[in-house]
């Protein structure tokens, strides 16, 4: 299958899964579902971009997996913490926002996040895929490593997270424990080393410095444009320690905190 074709194809999925989510939140009325639909369907672009591609055997198999086991342990792990719990408050903050317009506003929203969806596919999985010589050992030792340090990193962060918050005595407050205690948003790092895994599955291809996209358009979103700005916003105002918080621990990368 041509990329172009598979492109399309790839469009045809977000849009339905999206679509998927916005119905499942007309009937929850939690819009927050649809942050594990995010990333079940752009797992399975990995996947659906190495089964179409007629490149390199190897590649495509390990942009598969890779990939492929990244949405799934995220998204079941956002399932779990949102289905059934209240609306997110940024999501409730936006339907309070649109008024008797949330519904028809939240489909194109959740369509407009597959603008993202399908640069970050493109940059991570579409590219490698599509070379026909093999990597050398190094690039596929290079690719697992960063992968399971971040998949590493980012499932301890969450359990930190979960674990803090199930306990009744820290209602409220601010998690600094574990990797929490070394950065604001370890969950954030780790995500974005993630997308760094498959730069070298890339390199020596055509165009490979392509790959960087993904890794770059992770970061500028989380760190200046839906995640960090509008959560620590909303944080600072909810929590009266965060902005103490904030003064001590690194924002992004895990660094010791500081003292005084």
């Amino acid at each position: 299958m041509s990329p172009s074709t598979a492109l399309i194809g790839a469009i045809g999925i977000v849009v339905i899964a999206k679509t998927i989510a916005w119905l499942l939140q007309l009937k929850t009325r939690n819009a927050g579902i649809v942050d594990a639909i995010w990333a079940w369907s752009l797992g399975g672009l990995a996947v659906w971009f190495a089964g179409t591609a007629d490149g390199d055997a190897a590649t495509r198999w390990a942009v598969g997996l890779l990939g492929g086991l990244w949405g799934l342990r995220l998204g079941l792990h956002l399932w779990v913490r949102n289905w059934g719990a209240a609306e997110d408050w940024r999501y409730a903050g936006f339907r309070a926002r649109w008024g008797a317009s949330a519904d028809r506003n939240m489909w194109f929203f959740f369509q407009f996040q597959n603008i993202f969806t399908l640069i970050l596919a493109a940059s991570a999985f579409l590219l490698p895929v599509q070379r026909t010589d093999t990597p050398a050992l190094w690039a596929f030792a290079a690719a697992i490593l960063i992968w399971l340090a971040a998949m590493l990193g980012e499932a301890v962060a969450d359990a930190q997270l979960e674990a803090f918050r199930r306990e009744p005595a820290n209602r409220g407050q601010v998690c600094d424990q574990g990797l929490w205690g070394w950065s604001r948003h370890p969950n954030y790092f780790f995500e974005t080393l993630h997308w760094l895994a498959y730069v070298p599955l890339a390199w020596g291809a055509g165009l490979w410095w392509l790959a960087l996209v993904a890794p770059a358009v992770m970061a500028f979103l989380l760190l200046k444009m839906s995640g960090l700005p509008i959560l620590e916003a909303g944080l600072v105002q909810r929590k009266p320690g965060y902005a103490d918080y904030m003064r001590r621990t690194s924002a992004f990368i895990p660094l010791p905190p500081r003292r005084g």
